[in-house]
């Protein structure tokens, strides 16, 4: 079944000098429930514009985003806002966690939004959620008291506490040691799976695409299925080739 679509997007914005520029060129992406997806890029090719667009953040330029069969234009500011908070849920490489906020505190933040019983047992929902990802004894910690591992494992409980269908996660190891980052890899693959969410990953690092079950590559604008497994085996075998 497809969650999400995205049917020859483009993006263009307009230059001080008048000039346009074109950061995504004709992007066609099909995302099923439950399934794992990484964009490998390097910085400049069109990730960020791309996450927004797949967070439904923004809107293209021409073609089209489907969210369940549903065109994005269909969709007005506040019914685009409630699917977005209550069915995607974003992951950082930045973990902007709330300073002064327990870890308990910053993982209930999105439920304040939420509504019925997901607003009255935010708590209850938090703290399992913080269990899960194996900080339950960590829940009382203020941010700057937890590894960084352990940071960006409250900022994992916080993007899916809500339930959301689809996880996006942006450079989620970029500002981890290469062990830790692994850990925090297989712990979100393996949350994702137990919940049926879809994970797409963004990344520069074609260790971490590998770890998807698809893979793309974005490069000026453009996107194309890539074989990550491939181009890791030639880097190894050949220094100085990298993806």
């Amino acid at each position: 079944m497809t969650l999400l679509q995205l049917e020859g997007v483009t993006r263009t914005v307009d230059l001080p000098d008048g000039e346009k520029l074109d950061i995504l060129r004709g992007v066609d992406l099909e995302v099923e429930v439950g399934d794992h997806v990484s964009i490998v890029g390097r910085s400049g090719s069109g990730k960020s514009t791309l996450l927004n667009l797949l967070g439904l953040l923004d809107a293209p330029t021409t073609g089209r985003i489907l969210f369940d069969d549903e065109p994005l234009e269909s969709l007005t500011g506040g019914r685009r806002d409630r699917k977005r908070g209550r069915d995607i849920g974003f992951i950082f490489q930045q973990f902007n966690l709330l300073p002064g906020r327990t870890a308990l505190e910053n993982a209930m933040t999105p439920l304040l939004y939420a509504s019925g019983r997901q607003f009255w047992n935010r708590a209850r929902i938090a703290s399992e959620m913080l269990e899960r990802v194996g900080l339950g004894h960590r829940m009382g910690s203020m941010p700057e008291k937890l590894s960084g591992g352990e940071q960006q494992r409250v900022a994992i409980a916080r993007a899916l506490v809500r339930g959301p269908r689809l996880i996006l996660a942006d450079e989620p190891t970029g500002a981890l040691d290469i062990d830790t980052g692994a850990s925090v890899m297989k712990l979100l693959d393996d949350v994702a799976e137990q919940s049926g969410a879809a994970l797409i990953t963004i990344t520069h690092d074609a260790n971490v695409a590998a770890l998807a079950r698809r893979h793309y590559r974005l490069d000026r604008g453009v996107l194309a299925p890539v074989d990550v497994r491939r181009v890791l085996a030639l880097s190894e075998s050949t220094p100085g080739i990298t993806q």
